[in-house]
């Protein structure tokens, strides 16, 4: 019997999906605070090294998240498979009635091209986002990179093609006098901790903040950049990815089970063929999931070559972690990356590039008060303060504006 699934966007669906935004954002705060600690205090300054383990575990992502359907649901991991695939097939090749049957094989080629090109597109904003932390202070990075919102709305406009409204384009404008109150008055004003200092950083005390909110905004451009490029070529249609309430329809019950039926799961030659049960559309999230487990087995397989070429260069010595404190700090950040990218990946299917970036402006705030909690409230300059609340307000605008539409 072919299953597949019916729902409903129900207030569940929107509590859920607010849910796992809210974890990403204590996520992204915690995972900055534990960079910082490793690489200061700590004094394991191996940024590249760290990346790639960063990013290489998020090939868990689904796993863990086919482990728990398999406790929570009563559907079987090979269920679940099968729709997954039938799901990355329909979208990649675009299927409709009057496809052929060779338009049902599994899309191989685009799946390993969009695998690379996200692969790519994300590894060069977190690069430059590991350096930037040990330059310049936790709040002003976490600003400048949450700038990503900016850029994002202007990709956007281009891509989707948007109109340019004068709400949104002052709300720009604002925003980027934001920016630049964080960038130059936090530069100027602040130095690196007492910590960094201790750490013998290379830049000198007035350049080092500079140079890394520079690298956090060039990484800001590039991360907008992949989340438009997430929305426009790999993602679902909301309404699929918001596929939370379902139950099973026998093929006479559903309307499209003549053309779905014959691709219910691949055989060895990569066409999809009759099976028993087929859960699909895939339960909320399965389908971001998997492609963040892509990433981060392309990371593991392919971004490990740096590593010796670095080492031999004399950029990065090669070293790993000998004491318990920073390997349980190392395991703490490549935790709350992938709990990040995660539940990043899913909202941005969900809420786009625009609303997502917005909301991302949180974690500012977050990482303020864990400042103040952590006593390194000497890093918050009156510039900063002010950049970052004009920021908010600027985004804040955008996002308002976001709701109501939707």
């Amino acid at each position: 019997m072919f299953c597949t699934s019916v729902w409903t966007q129900s207030s569940r669906d929107n509590r859920l999906a607010i849910f796992v935004f809210t974890v990403t954002l204590f996520a992204f705060v915690v995972e900055s605070q534990l960079t910082q600690y490793i690489q200061t205090t700590l004094n394991y300054r191996h940024p590249f090294l760290l990346f790639w383990i960063v990013h290489s575990s998020f090939i868990v992502s689904l796993p863990c998240h086919l482990l728990y359907l398999t406790f929570t649901t009563p559907n079987s991991i090979s269920a679940l498979l099968r729709g997954l695939f039938l799901t990355i097939t329909q979208h990649l090749n675009g299927l409709d009635e009057s496809s052929s049957v060779d338009s049902t094989r599994f899309p191989v080629k685009k799946f390993i091209y969009l695998m690379l090109t996200l692969t790519a597109a994300i590894t060069m904003p977190a690069l430059l986002w590991f350096a930037a932390i040990e330059m310049a202070s936790v709040t002003d990075v976490t600003a400048i990179w949450n700038t990503n919102a900016f850029f994002a709305y202007l990709f956007s406009v281009k891509v989707f093609g948007l109109k340019w409204e004068a709400q949104k384009l002052g709300a720009v404008m604002l925003a980027t006098v934001g920016v630049l109150a964080v960038v130059y008055g936090g530069s100027t004003v602040s130095s690196p901790s007492n910590k960094v200092e201790e750490a013998a950083m290379t830049f000198p005390k007035s350049t080092g903040p500079l140079v890394g909110n520079i690298l956090t905004l060039i990484a800001s451009v590039g991360y907008a950049g992949y989340q438009v490029y997430y929305k426009k070529y790999v993602s679902l249609p909301s309404a699929l990815e918001f596929a939370e309430d379902y139950r099973p329809l026998s093929a006479s019950e559903d309307p499209e089970s003549d053309t779905m039926h014959a691709s219910a799961h691949l055989d060895r030659s990569g066409q999809f063929t009759d099976s028993n049960e087929t859960v699909y559309p895939p339960p909320f999230g399965l389908y971001s999931n998997c492609w963040t487990s892509a990433i981060g087995a392309c990371t593991l397989a392919v971004l490990w070559i740096p590593l010796p070429i670095l080492h031999w260069l004399g950029v990065e010595t090669f070293s790993l972690p000998h004491d318990p404190t920073t390997v349980g700090a190392i395991a703490g950040i490549a935790l709350t990356g992938s709990i990040f990218n995660a539940g990043f990946m899913i909202t941005l299917a969900l809420w786009g590039p625009i609303i997502t970036s917005v909301g991302g402006l949180l974690t500012i705030v977050l990482v303020f008060f864990s400042d103040i909690i952590l006593g390194a409230t000497e890093t918050l300059t009156i510039w900063g303060i002010a950049g970052s609340a004009t920021i908010v307000v600027a985004f804040g605008v955008l996002a308002y504006d976001m709701f109501q539409q939707r």
